[in-house]
Formats: structure tokens, sequence, C-alpha cells
């Protein structure tokens, strides 16, 4: 059973996709317990790979038994096996949560969406798992028009972004079909592994070098790098909060996986870092992207949109710390991957909360919210410290690798960016913390001698997946290094031994 692992986290979702749109028809309430057990087969099935991969290596799987390349190959190392945990884990927390307002808001339509959050989860994990280049171009089409219909699901100026996202995203996909199309032209081949054996042995290095630039734009693209980022603030806070909780916090990160798996992977370290010569230009519009991001979020004064922002720099962090090219960099960007992906979810996942009760996410509608909603804002204070990069949460030591690659590679002004950046967010949280808490001053907020305003808490299957997406980021941080040392050095430290 365990050595079919790697077609039960696609296949299952996939056949499953199929059953809960005609279960949409049929039996409404069959939908959410049969996507939730797709992905429980998924999430399962990820952690036994993960276990397999730490105790006999890198698992090789040929679907239907076929050889490239003819046949698909899936590759798990510790890498993408880590990221396929955080996945379907993401998937899992979110669906619960969203569970009640899926089935209020979206009565009619339960199918489809449970069938297009299964498709899209599908994708992504296709996606970390494939080692074909062109079979990745499908598979993210797959989770980008999947996502396209999750966020247009809103109606209003939802479908707009999302038809906004759908033109960019399109482009930045054209792109890396483009690339791959060269890469195919010189090489002949499209599996990975065949292709980082190929290109040290061609001349031909300037199709090489189109390629990879054609690829990586095509990527910034997909990953919102800023100026790239267009797309993303209307598409993320416009959205429904069951599809922008679910796409916020995976899309730009599994977008970068896609980054360095081709880094790494295909085109190599020594060519990215130093043929290239292109790693200098790379760093400073990640700086570029922190600042003006940072910038842009603080302008904002709705919760989501602000959010967004901080996406734009996260990915910044990520990127700028990746192409730093030196190992504490590029095991930053790693460990960022993971605790970016779970920040996301715990903030977004609040903000759902909060606009379930209050339906607005405009600040001055936040007043007053440590009262009502106690648990929810404790959560949502554990994911802001994160984000900011407070001790024992996750997001200190992500931030921790990556100033310790900026100091190490000599580049200042990113870690200058890094610092500068972790300020303007405490200013960003300290704000609506400071309306939740305290506003409205004219009655104190039920503090000192006045009465407290009736508790109207989050229901109890939203709080729950978010205090446990909350307790994670602390426990990710208590383990930082175990996740370091276990699952991101082993993926790493090779390619760069083996390279630079």
């Amino acid at each position: 059973m365990s050595a079919q692992f790697p077609a039960l986290i696609i296949v299952v979702p996939l056949l499953t996709a199929i059953v809960v749109n005609i279960a949409g028809w049929v039996r409404k309430s069959f939908c959410f317990p049969l996507a939730l057990a797709a992905l429980t087969v998924s999430f399962l099935s990820a952690i036994g790979l993960m276990g397999r991969v730490m105790a006999e290596g890198d698992v090789i799987y040929r679907m239907a038994g076929w050889d490239p390349p003819w046949g698909i190959a899936l590759h798990i190392d510790h890498l993408n096996g880590i990221i396929l945990i955080l996945i379907s884990l993401v998937a899992i927390l979110n669906m619960i949560a969203y569970r009640r307002a899926v089935a209020d808001q979206l009565t009619n339509r339960l199918g489809a969406f449970y069938s297009l959050y299964l498709l899209f989860v599908i994708g992504l994990m296709g996606i970390v798992i494939t080692g074909d280049t062109f079979n990745l171009y499908v598979l993210l089409e797959i989770s980008s028009l999947s996502g396209y219909a999750l966020l247009g699901m809103g109606g209003g100026r939802a479908t707009l972004s999302s038809l906004q996202y759908l033109f960019l995203g399109t482009i930045g996909a054209s792109f890396y079909l483009l690339g791959i199309g060269y890469l195919y032209i010189v090489t002949g081949s499209l599996n990975m592994a065949d292709i980082a054996g190929i290109l040290p042995t061609l001349e031909s290095v300037s199709v090489i070098k189109v390629s990879f630039i054609l690829c990586i734009v095509g990527l910034f693209i997909k990953m919102a790098l800023f100026p790239l980022h267009t797309w993303l603030p209307n598409a993320y806070s416009h959205a429904p909060n069951p599809a922008a909780s679910l796409i916020a916090p995976l899309t730009t990160k599994v977008m970068i996986y896609v980054m360095i798996r081709l880094i790494l992977t295909v085109y190599q370290p020594d060519f990215t870092f130093i043929q290239m010569e292109i790693a200098e230009l790379v760093q400073w519009v990640a700086v570029i992207a922190i600042v003006a991001g940072s910038v842009l979020a603080y302008k904002q004064n709705k919760l989501k949109r602000m959010l967004a922002y901080i996406i734009v720099v996260e990915v910044g962090y990520m990127v700028g710390g990746f192409w730093l090219g030196n190992a504490a960099g590029m095991t930053g960007a790693v460990l960022h991957i993971l605790n970016d992906a779970m920040m996301t979810l715990c903030v977004f996942l609040a903000a759902g909360a909060v606009m379930s009760r209050v339906q607005f996410d405009k600040f001055e509608h936040l007043q007053g919210l440590f009262a009502k909603m106690p648990f929810t804002m404790i959560a949502f204070v554990v994911g802001a410290l994160s984000i900011i990069g407070v001790p024992p949460t996750c997001g200190f030591f992500s931030k921790w690798y990556l100033i310790s690659g900026g100091i190490n590679a000599g580049h200042y002004a990113f870690v200058a960016a890094l610092i500068i950046s972790s300020l303007v967010n405490v200013l960003l949280f300290f704000r609506v913390i400071e309306i939740g808490y305290f506003e409205p001053f004219n009655t104190h907020n039920g503090h000192n001698h006045h009465p407290k305003p009736p508790m109207q808490e989050a229901s109890l299957d939203m709080l729950v997946p978010l205090m446990i997406t909350a307790g994670l980021l602390i426990a990710m941080g208590i383990y930082a290094h175990s996740l370091v040392t276990r699952f991101i050095e082993p993926a790493v430290l090779p390619s760069l031994l083996g390279s630079l």
C-alpha cells in the first residue's frame, strides 16, 4: 500500500472531485465529508511518503509503471515531501473552518465549490511532486484555472479581479511554457533529471539562458514579485473568504518552490548564480519589493487588503533570501515557505472569522473586537507576532536565517529591508490591535467600570482550526531547528556543495 502513496495523493482527490460534483446535484450534504475524506487520504499519504524518504532516501514513482519520457515520473525528496504535508494540512484546516460559511453562502454551488477546491489542491500537489517540466505546466494550469473560478465565486468586484488574475496568470504561464519549449529544443527531453544531466554537455548556452529567463519571469508573475504583483491585492481582498484563505497561503509559496526546484534540480546552482550573472539584480528587486510592499500595506485601511500586501512583502523575503546563493539564505527561504503558509492561513482565517460577525473588514469596523471575539483575536495576535518575527513564533527563526544569509553575502541592503519591514509590520498590526482593544474610546470598550459588550465569538468549527493554526505557529518555532536539520538542509546543502 505504501508503494502507491505518490499516486494516492493525486488520484483519490481527482476521482473525488468528480463524485463531489455529482453529489452537489443529488445530495449536497455529501459534498463536505467526501472532499474532507479525500484530502485526509492525501495528508496521510504525504506523511507516509515523508517517512519513506527519511528512511530510504528519494522516492521515484512511475505512473502505471511506464518509464519517462512516455510515462509520468513523480519524484519525492526531503524538500517536496514536507511541502506536500503543508499543502494538504492547510487545505484540510481551511475546509473545516469554512464548512458552515460555504454551506450558507454557496448553497446552490456546493458541488462546484468543493470540486474546484479539490482540483486546486491536486494541481498544487502535482506541481510539487512531478519530475517532468511539461506536466508541471499542465498542473500549473489546473491549479490556476480552478483558482480563478474559486476567487470569482464572490461575485461583484471579485469577478473582475479574478479576470485580471486570469490575464496576468496566463501571461506568466505562457512565459514558463515558452521557456520549457526552448529547453526541449536543445535537450530533446522534458524530464527534469534528464535535462539536468544533458545541460552541462551543451554548447548552446545562449538558448539555455533564454529559456531560464523566460521560466523565471513567468514564475515571478505567478508568485506576484513586485512590480509584477498587481493581480494579487484585488484578487485576494475581493474573493470569498473560503477561497482567499486557501489560495493566499499556498499559491505564491508553491510558485517559489517551483523556482527553487528548477534552480536546484534542473539548471543547477552554478549556472544560476555564476553563469547567469543576474543574482545581484534579483536581490535588489527583492529589496525593492520588501520596501514598496511595506509602504503599500501601511496605506491600506482594510484588513484583508493589508494582509494581501504583506504577502507581496513576504515574497520579497523568500526570493531575496534564496537568490543570496548561500546556505543560510536558501535555508531561510525554504523555512519561510513553510512558516509563511501557516502565518498567512492564521491571519486570513482570523480575518474571515471577524467578517463572519461584523461583515466588513474596514479598520473602523474592528472596534471592540477583543471583547466580542477574544479567542479569534488571540489567534490573530499570534499570527501577527509571527509575521513580525517575535520569538518563539516560527517567523522569528526564518527571518534569523534570512538575515544571517544577507550578512554572510555582504548584502546589507537586504538585511536593512528585512528589519525595516519588520518594524512596519509592528505598526501595521499594532494599529489593528489598538483599534480592536481600546476603541471606541468614549466607552473605553468595556474597560474600567464600563460593562463589557456581549461575546460574539466565531462558530466552534471555525474557531478550532484557527486555534490549531495559531498553536502550530508556536510549535513550528519551538521545533524550527529540527525542521531545518531533518528536512531542509538535506534538500538544500547537497545541491550547493555539489555545484558552488
